[in-house]
């Protein structure tokens, strides 16, 4: 069993989980999931939980319907449930002598290199003083509408940047179907999954809660950073009491494997990036040296898409556009679309300064 031989898990919440249809706090539930975070601790496990709800319990508070926000207001309430979800926790769980902090994150915070190794800092530092760290989306600051499946993703990349063995979603459903299980009864739970192919992207299916927006699409995005990060995955249901103790006992759940277990830290924050500012398609020959562990150089691009700055996060694709590596751009979308294609040797009379000789260098790449 995989939890058994993870020793950092990261476990997600969703708004659903805390508050019921009748939009009471499902208090009881947390409770008993307070007992299986008890048994984790026993086996010294270290635990970061990520959790959604500032909104809905905002909404409770206010007696809002979350359908009608817009995102200024949305900014707003989120402001005033957080006070209300980290107090919930905090009450539940001190019962339970379990110590827990807060901390707010963006995507902005687990995209910069610096900004993650600082977070990591801190979640290695509270677990040193035996406290657990909440996690929360800073949907008080948010510039984008605010989407349940935000804080799929972002638990995701808080498993990669914590170098996480585990990451439980805990979600309405008991895993991934063939088939949407509430419509169709014969679905079937797929119970472990190597690739992320077109049929798993395809069977996705999407649920949607009052609390929640979203569905099984953003969970598969969560799946697919665990995967190039080394780290298992499993969707279960949270609905049920002492959900992870289910997941032990019974194993009634999806997990997604890990394709991979030896990069470093930095080509796992890269490989894991979120929002890639921009794209590079690049010719056979440049594909053949990347293979072979080279840097990729401007001769072999073919065609530069997006804006971005040097530094960011970019894809690269083959001639026939698909993702074939992920790297940081050691030069800006317009200086490329000047140097592509040219010999290294020209790059500083096309630019008219001294710039590097690799678009992204060997250290900065990752295949995919």
């Amino acid at each position: 069993m995989y939890l058994n031989d993870s020793k950092i898990i990261v476990i997600k919440i969703g708004s659903s989980l805390l508050i019921g249809d009748n939009k009471e706090v499902r208090k009881k539930w947390l409770s008993e999931f307070a007992k299986d975070i008890q048994d984790l601790i026993r086996e010294n496990k270290k635990i970061i939980i990520v959790s959604s709800g500032a909104i809905a319990m905002g909404c409770k508070k206010l007696n809002l319907n979350k359908k009608n926000l817009k995102i200024d207001k949305s900014q707003a309430v989120a402001s005033i449930g957080q006070i209300e979800l980290i107090n919930l926790f905090s009450e539940t769980f001190i019962k339970k002598k379990i110590n827990i902090s807060q901390i707010l994150l963006t995507l902005e915070d687990t995209e910069e290199r610096r900004r993650a190794l600082n977070a990591k800092r801190t979640f290695d530092n509270l677990f040193q003083l035996g406290f657990i760290p909440i996690i929360n989306e800073n949907d008080t600051i948010a510039t984008t509408e605010i989407k349940y499946g935000d804080n799929d993703r972002l638990a995701s990349r808080v498993a990669q940047i914590s170098g996480a063995d585990s990451l439980i979603l805990l979600s309405d459903v008991d895993g991934l179907y063939t088939q949407n299980p509430k419509i169709h009864k014969n679905a079937k739970l797929l119970k472990e999954i190597k690739n992320i192919d077109k049929n798993i992207e395809k069977i996705a299916t999407k649920s949607i809660g009052e609390h929640g927006t979203g569905g099984m699409k953003t969970k598969i995005d969560a799946a697919k950073i665990c995967q190039l990060s080394g780290c298992h995955m499993v969707i279960a249901n949270g609905l049920l009491i002492r959900p992870i103790k289910k997941i032990i006992e019974q194993n009634n759940c999806t997990w997604f494997l890990p394709k991979i277990t030896k990069l470093d830290a930095r080509k796992k924050w890269i490989i894991s990036s979120i929002s890639p500012k921009g794209e590079l398609v690049i010719d056979d020959g440049a594909k053949k040296a990347l293979s072979n562990g080279k840097s990729l150089l401007a001769a072999g691009i073919t065609k530069v898409s997006g804006k971005f700055k040097k530094g960011d996060h970019i894809k690269v694709l083959n001639k026939k556009n698909s993702e074939c590596a992920r790297g940081l751009s050691s030069f800006s979308s317009d200086e490329i679309l000047k140097i592509m294609g040219h010999h290294s040797k020209e790059i500083e009379k096309l630019l008219g300064y001294v710039a590097k000789s690799e678009v992204i260098h060997r250290d900065d790449i990752v295949e995919i």
